[in-house]
Order: C-alpha cells, then sequence, then structure tokens
C-alpha cells in the first residue's frame, strides 16, 4: 500500500475516478470531509457504492475512515459497513488506551476489518504504543500531522518538526508490531515538497504516504517501490538461513558483510510488504 487516496465521502462524482486511479488504496472520508448535516447523505451514497460491482471487483485495498467514536454517527458508520466491503477501518481522534479499545471492541462487533488508528493529537502522541496495543484487530498508525501541528502554532512546513513527529510514530508504531503509514501534504501546487516528505517518511520507514490529489499518486508510487527491495530481502533472508545451517552469523551478500541488524531489517520490510499487499 504504497499510495492511498483521499475520497470525500461529500464527493459522489469522486468515487469512480478514484476507483480508476493508479493509487493502492483508498480512503473513503465520512469524517472532516463531511459536513454535519451531510452525514447520512453521504454515508447512504457511499454504501451503494462500496456495494457495486466494480468495487466488489477492484484490487485496490478498500478503507473508510469513520467518524470518531465520540460522536452520534459513529454506531451508524459501523452498521453501513457491515453491509458492504470494506479492507481497512481508519479510526480518528482516539487519545488513549482504554478509549482505543472499547472503541475496536464495538467496531469488531460489527466489521471483521482490522483497524488503522490515526496519531493526530498531542495526548495520542504521548500514548501511541499504549493505543496500538490495547487491541489485535489494529494493524497499524496513522500520522496526522495537520491536526497535530495547526492547533499548537507549529511550523507544518519545517522538515525539522515533521521528522520528530513521524520518528515518534514510526517507533510506537515498532514497539507495538503494527506498521506506520504517513499522513496527507497540505499543499496540492507544492510537488516538491510533497516528494521531499515523501522520501523523509519512507526513509523512516513508513509503509506509505496519503494523497489528498491524483497528481501526489505518481510521486507517492515511485518513493515507495518496493518490488526491488522486497525481492532483495527474500534473497537476503534466504542467504542467511544457509549461512546458519553453516553455523556463521555473519556472511556476504552482494559484496556487503552481513549480521543479525540487516537481516532483522530484511524481515521487517518482508512483513510491511505482507500486510500492506
Amino acid at each position: 500500500m504504497r499510495s492511498k487516496l483521499f475520497v470525500p465521502g461529500a464527493r459522489p462524482d469522486f468515487f469512480e475516478k478514484a476507483l480508476a486511479s493508479e493509487a493502492d488504496a483508498l480512503a473513503f472520508d465520512l469524517e472532516d470531509a463531511v459536513p454535519e448535516a451531510g452525514k447520512g447523505a453521504a454515508r447512504a451514497r457511499l454504501a451503494n457504492f462500496l456495494a457495486s460491482d466494480q468495487v466488489r471487483a477492484s484490487k485496490k485495498m478498500i478503507i473508510i475512515r469513520v467518524n470518531a467514536p465520540s460522536t452520534p454517527h459513529f454506531g451508524p458508520d459501523l452498521e453501513m459497513l457491515a453491509k458492504v466491503r470494506v479492507d481497512l477501518i481508519n479510526l480518528p481522534k482516539i487519545e488513549e488506551a482504554d478509549a482505543m479499545r472499547s472503541a475496536a471492541q464495538l467496531a469488531r462487533s460489527s466489521v471483521p476489518a482490522p483497524l488503522l488508528v490515526n496519531i493526530e493529537t498531542p495526548r495520542a502522541l504521548q500514548r501511541a504504543a499504549e493505543i496500538a496495543t490495547a487491541h489485535p484487530a489494529i494493524v497499524g498508525l496513522q500520522a496526522g500531522l495537520n491536526d497535530l501541528f495547526a492547533p499548537l502554532g507549529i511550523d507544518r512546513a519545517d522538515p525539522a518538526n515533521v521528522r520528530l513527529a513521524l520518528w515518534s510514530i514510526r517507533i510506537a508504531a515498532a514497539a507495538a508490531g503494527v506498521f506506520a503509514y504517513d499522513g496527507a501534504w497540505p499543499d496540492v501546487a507544492e510537488a516538491e515538497g510533497f516528494r521531499r516528505e515523501a522520501q523523509l517518511s519512507r526513509g523512516l520507514g513508513f509503509m506509505g504516504k496519503s494523497c489528498i490529489h491524483p497528481s501526489q499518486i505518481t510521486i507517492v508510487n515511485q518513493v515507495f517501490e518496493t518490488f526491488q527491495a522486497v525481492a532483495q530481502a527474500r534473497r537476503l533472508i534466504e542467504a542467511a538461513r544457509a549461512a546458519s545451517a553453516q553455523g556463521r552469523g555473519a556472511f556476504l551478500f552482494d559484496g556487503r558483510m552481513i549480521d543479525r541488524p540487516q537481516i532483522a531489517q530484511a524481515e521487517a520490510l518482508l512483513a510491511q510488504a505482507e500486510t500492506g499487499r
């Protein structure tokens, strides 16, 4: 799942276009992208689309960002998802493990899909590892830097600020044994800034990055292309097994000396590839 395209739940005219895009995954948003008065109508239109033959036949990962568990819309969102195809549920506005556990139990009672949890507030960032281990259905943490930074007056365009936040989320995800996924870059017109941030998150070991416009998809797919890396990781693991059978802890691979840290990195990459397609 290199690229994930946000699709506003209030814009059904975007649904088919998004499905035809090059994004690996589509994240249909019933939360921030839908005004309060339009929640019910957006939910009904999205349900019709998700039940269509074209969605059922699509190889894209289908993600739904539901409304926060603290809102009256969370229950109706889950009721709708129980009747359609959904591969991953994106939970927003979670700030602590107990709330995460309750939300996950409620979600799993209706929909058997795994959970991707947003880290988008200071409290959530402080408790990210606890949140990620609150329920076995949680498979990933997603950075929500726009929501995290804006209320605090933190410069969203400063790479140093971004690196600190992404590093914390990545380490929390690693401690919990789940993947980390990067959020959106807010300036569609600033393609180079988007590319640099994607490169930063890829360097920190994030699985992929969210897109808010189709023009960003190609950039993300290029930055997060992992086919060659995954193939190399598989070869490295095979070489490690052969070396272990011979009683060697370190060995040469493609001209490099390999020992346990490089093997662990290859194992993590393969696990990430299996989790995220």
